[in-house]
């Protein structure tokens, strides 16, 4: 009988998971626990921010644990946790592929439902078209499984989450607070934009409903005129070139705009030297300051001189301050520093189509990496301003790691900051106008940080 029980629960536990892989064997575990570990301790760029004796330990506690997972999914969630101890937005861990494709964060089968953190609530902001009356846009989650959201976030999702800054980070708890693998149920409270509270059932299983209201499908590059004097350009990433080509197809166009909006709020990076080829249509300068870069710099001498280096000692010689530093992880290699230099080519093609107009650039918590790099480009521009809500706060060179079965990790091997030294990653650059976007805007599907950017600029001569 005893043995019948257990296979019924091993069955169900199958069903619940969809038949979840368990193909990496215990050295296999504990190997790519270790890879990753090794790897961050020895090129973590931000290793002097954590405390590396609870690093040490947390990895010390998760030998024994993540030999004890029971399948593959709960083997790289535990590393997902032990990344996120390092607080960084670029650095990590990545399902396996096979288990990537049954991981769903909006999908429950009839139900297509996209949260957002909204004044520290979790509110469905976008629903698939046929549940939108069901579940209409401002509908709270208040309970999960019987827990009260924000103590529910804090307990099980944010232990998960790689971020360098405290609002994304609890931004994407809830955004991904109902993530989970194929067959995983919850039971919910919410609580209808008029007031109604009521008992939700949702069980992750993909979606065929494509159609999700509201619509915010967004392409590549977007171009419209506001009115006669403004023009608004969105450009929704630096991952291919070819937004740069349709932005300098549309410079002749542009020349006509008295008046410029530049949407990075969806741009998530790619290519610094994407973004930095458009902005030089956008400014008068030839040399444009990009942003400083360091690395740390170890050379295994160095460490085992620098066991035996007091911090006296390093006060007066660099070379046993650099034994020092190095063997305390803290010694840094700084990039030569040089601004970028527009070429005679590129000066003679931009005779006839730079825009240099009063212009807002719309910035959020989404405009990540490369797009923060290109506001470092931007800054102290007369004649730009930067509205909105603070950037992603994240940027840097990722290294990439092979992990067991397929996984897949990265570590941040670069600090980038302003080229005076002030940083941003772990605050975001800041905008110099605050607009958020609040629950009734998302309700009626208003944009108040572009109505912001029209009066705004409608003022300036």
């Amino acid at each position: 009988m005893k043995k019948t029980i257990v296979l019924l629960l091993v069955i169900l536990s199958n069903l619940a998971y969809g038949q979840v892989s368990n193909k990496i064997s215990k050295e296999e575990k504990v190997y790519g626990l270790s890879k990753f570990w090794q790897e961050a301790n020895y090129n973590f760029v931000y290793m002097d921010r954590v405390n590396r004796e609870d690093f040490d330990k947390m990895y010390r506690s998760l030998i024994l644990k993540v030999q004890e997972t029971e399948n593959d999914y709960e083997y790289y969630r535990l590393l997902q946790r032990f990344c996120a101890f390092l607080k960084d937005g670029h650095t990590n861990v990545w399902f396996p592929r096979e288990i990537q494709d049954n991981v769903l964060t909006t999908d429950f089968g009839d139900y297509n439902v996209f949260l957002s953190n909204i004044e520290g609530r979790a509110i469905i902001t976008r629903i698939n078209q046929s549940k939108k009356d069901e579940l209409p846009i401002g509908t709270e989650i208040l309970k999960v499984n019987g827990v009260e959201t924000k103590k529910y976030i804090e307990e099980n999702v944010l232990p998960y989450i790689s971020s360098s800054t405290d609002f994304i980070r609890l931004n994407q708890g809830v955004e991904r607070m109902l993530e989970g693998y194929v067959g995983t149920a919850y039971d919910l409270e919410v609580r209808l934009p008029n007031g109604k509270i009521r008992p939700l059932k949702l069980t992750h299983a993909k979606s065929k409903e494509k159609e999700v209201f509201p619509d915010l499908n967004k392409e590549l590059f977007e171009f419209k005129w506001i009115d006669k004097n403004i023009a608004y350009v969105a450009l929704n990433s630096f991952s291919d070139w070819e937004v740069s080509m349709r932005f300098r197809e549309k410079a002749p166009e542009l020349l006509k705009a008295k008046k410029l909006i530049i949407d990075l709020r969806s741009n998530g990076g790619g290519s610094t030297n994407i973004g930095k080829e458009i902005f030089k249509h956008l400014t008068n300068d030839t040399i444009l300051y990009g942003s400083k870069a360091q690395s740390r710099l170890h050379i295994p001498v160095f460490k085992a001189w620098g066991k035996f280096t007091t911090e006296q000692d390093a006060a007066g010689s660099a070379w046993e301050r650099q034994a020092y530093l190095t063997y305390r992880d803290e010694y840094y290699y700084d990039f030569p520093y040089s601004p970028d230099t527009t070429s005679a080519n590129d000066i003679a093609l931009l005779k006839t189509s730079r825009i240099v107009v009063p212009t807002a650039i719309l910035i959020g918590n989404n405009t990540a990496s490369a797009a923060e790099d290109f506001l470092i480009y931007a800054d102290k521009q007369k004649h730009i301003t930067r509205i909105g809500e603070p950037t992603y706060g994240s940027t840097g060179q990722p290294m990439y790691l092979d992990l067991p079965n397929g996984g897949t990790g990265r570590i941040c091997t670069k600090k980038d900051t302003y080229p005076d030294g002030r940083e941003f990653v772990g605050y975001g650059i800041q905008p110099d106008i605050t607009v958020r976007k609040s629950l009734a805007d998302y309700m009626e599907n208003k944009d108040p940080v572009l109505k912001a950017a029209i009066e705004f600029l409608k003022k300036k001569n």
